[in-house]
């Protein structure tokens, strides 16, 4: 990730019920969690009153765009 791509993910939601950052979703990703249950572990993520509705959309969108799904 270039340093303006990592500043935007700092400051881009990725869990807006549980004030997550994308960032720390992109990270989970590169240690090597490779599904919305393993990435909702580390993170926190999910447990919000959505229901995961929202970030589970996301975070799938990212595991594809990373050829994990």
């Amino acid at each position: 990730m270039t340093t303006e791509e990592e500043l935007l993910a700092r400051l881009k939601p990725g869990c807006i019920c549980k004030g997550i950052k994308l960032h720390r979703i992109l990270k989970a990703i590169e240690e090597g969690a490779i599904n919305f249950e393993q990435i909702a572990e580390i993170t926190g993520i999910g447990g919000g009153s959505c229901g995961s509705k929202r970030c589970r959309k996301k975070v799938a969108a990212l595991l594809q765009e990373k050829g994990l799904l």
